[in-house]
């Protein structure tokens, strides 16, 4: 699962050509860039771009000054740009946005399907005891009396509430069935140590 910058909380068409800017000997693309959404089509006529976030809060993309694209891999030898984030604002379940080097429709369309990445430092800050599913995954998971439980390689959204995709510590690289599934709710998380890279469950060993 794609660690797209989601929140969870525990209660108290074919490219043309690319865009004129693409210069990919030049893009600097920083190291631990998160994926957040990706490039459905042109909007309007003047460069804007209309965006599909991962996450139904796309506060994220409305606040980082750059984003960092790259087109599917499916096309091609993959390239990717670094553009100034110039203006974004929601528009119903998507986001639409102007970047810089950006000019035209056609240039706009140009990146339909590229993927989105932003850096972790320009996530808006969460609120009350909500966490980023991003910061979760690789947390050491152990239960109230210190035995390891496995650790967070990645969340499921069930609707209702987030759930821990925990790896055993004894599975290795083992198949799915080496998997536990915690919710991410109050009955079951005592605490959560982000510094420690830790979480703390009301959970034993032998359960499912």
């Amino acid at each position: 699962m794609s660690p797209a910058p989601r929140k969870t909380s525990r209660p108290a068409a074919p490219v043309a050509t690319a865009p004129a800017a693409e210069t990919p000997a030049a893009v600097h693309w920083p190291e631990g860039l998160i994926e957040v959404g990706h490039v459905l089509d042109a909007w309007g006529t003047r460069g804007w771009i209309k965006v599909a976030p991962d996450a139904a809060d796309p506060a994220a993309l409305l606040k980082a000054p750059t984003w960092w694209l790259q087109s599917p891999a499916a096309r091609g030898a993959s390239r990717r740009l670094e553009l100034p984030r110039r203006l974004a604002r929601r528009h119903a379940q998507s986001v639409v946005a102007l970047l810089e080097g950006i000019p035209g429709r056609d240039q706009a369309e140009a990146l339909k399907g590229w993927s989105i990445h932003l850096r972790r430092e320009d996530f808006p800050p969460p609120e009350g005891d909500e966490f980023y599913w991003v910061d979760l995954i690789g947390c050491e998971v152990c239960n109230r009396e210190g035995a390891a439980l496995g650790r967070v390689i990645g969340l499921l959204d069930s609707g209702a509430q987030s759930v821990l995709r925990i790896r055993r510590p004894e599975a290795g690289n083992g198949a799915q069935a080496a998997e536990r599934l915690i919710p991410f709710v109050g009955a079951y998380i005592v605490s959560v140590e982000l510094d420690a890279r830790r979480i703390v469950a009301d959970w034993q060993p032998d359960y499912d």
